[in-house]
């Protein structure tokens, strides 16, 4: 995870309060939190959580991502680019729910392979690389997925073996 970058944090987080022409009290009791933490964070004092940085986003009206990004919890670039495969996934019309899910799984294995975190779930239940949060894993085969028998060296399916009487 990169290091939180907190003073272009708070930049960005006064921006956004006077831009929806808040006071600090005012976001601080629509986030949750309290003002003197909201003011600190602000300043660049204090580093908020994910939980936090998503409060605050959903009373600003703005994309927790974009919070995460400027806090350095989220690598713009790499995560975008997930993002950007998940919503390929989830959006082709020729899949089913249940293929979509292995897909993303598949993906996800492969990614925690190479190193990579894998993303938690949106509320969809989707991943979206949202820290705070958890997808499900299913372990079953599709249903529509055949359970194949033994196969020959060139790869294709053996028959019916045959038993002697």
């Amino acid at each position: 995870m990169a290091s939180l970058n907190v003073g272009n944090l708070g930049e960005y987080l006064r921006e956004q309060r006077r831009s929806a022409q808040l006071s600090l009290r005012q976001l601080a009791d629509a986030a949750g939190v309290s003002n003197p933490y909201l003011s600190q964070i602000e300043r660049g004092l204090r580093k908020p959580s994910a939980e936090v940085l998503q409060q605050v986003a959903k009373a600003l009206r703005i994309s927790a991502e974009t919070l995460y990004v400027r806090a350095g919890i989220l690598d713009a670039e790499r995560d975008r680019d997930e993002v950007e495969t998940r919503a390929v996934i989830l959006a082709d019309p020729t899949l089913n729910e249940r293929q979509k899910q292995v897909l993303l799984q598949i993906y996800e294995s492969f990614r925690k392979e190479n190193g990579f975190e894998v993303a938690p779930a949106d509320e969809t239940g989707h991943g979206t690389g949202a820290p705070g949060t958890q997808d499900t894993q299913d372990t079953q085969p599709p249903p529509d997925t055949a359970v194949r028998g033994p196969r020959t060296a060139d790869g294709s399916d053996a028959g019916p073996q045959q038993t002697a009487s």
